[in-house]
């Protein structure tokens, strides 16, 4: 059995991380990395992943980021969805992360591009972006300002702008410094010799 992770959210400066892991009961045709699907095929595969696998969405949020680091936030989240679909199936599986690293996981594979060549990580790639999505548009209302159900807090110019006129929201990550707002420069300790 094969497990295939992905995760939706590493580089916005808003909004949580959210990771998902799948592993197929049925086979779900269509699939494709979440990124070259149309909003509209992910949210039809969504209900049909969840209908046919075993699968677990961890999501981290923009505070927890802050506090631990996207790195620690992505290992935590991988850990947790081993341990737990480990529990709900029998027998041996394999777990593969779409990117370039396996986070010190010696259990845990890593492909680049996996996401669109391997149906399990195509897959958690459409359950991570759909959920993530979901939630950016469901917090939307509460946050005018920043038209998070257009972006979904990835830093367009707008999001930007929207930042310098009302600062940080609660649902920004703080620790994500911003070139346009002169930040990269903070906390760097400027050499002496």
């Amino acid at each position: 059995m094969l497990c295939g992770i992905d995760e939706a959210g590493r580089g916005p400066i808003a909004g949580p991380l959210s990771v998902a892991g799948v592993i197929f009961i049925n086979e779900v045709k269509e699939l494709n990395d979440s990124k070259k699907l149309s909003e509209k095929k992910r949210e039809e595969l969504f209900p049909k992943i969840k209908e046919n696998s075993h699968y677990h969405i961890v999501f981290k949020s923009a505070k927890e980021i802050d506090q631990k680091g996207i790195s620690t936030c992505l290992k935590e989240s991988i850990i947790e969805i081993m341990n737990t679909l480990k529990n709900k199936c029998d027998g041996n599986i394999e777990f593969l992360m779409d990117g370039n690293t396996s986070f010190g996981i010696n259990t845990l594979q890593h492909k680049i591009k996996a996401d669109a060549t391997i149906k399990e990580v195509s897959a958690a790639s459409i359950l991570a972006k759909v959920s993530r999505d979901r939630y950016m548009n469901e917090i939307a209302p509460n946050y005018k300002e920043y038209d998070f159900d257009k972006h979904k807090g990835y830093g367009t110019k707008s999001h930007v702008e929207a930042i310098k006129k009302y600062g940080r929201s609660d649902e920004h990550r703080v620790s994500f410094r911003l070139k346009a707002l002169g930040e990269e420069k903070i906390g760097v300790q400027k050499n002496l010799f």
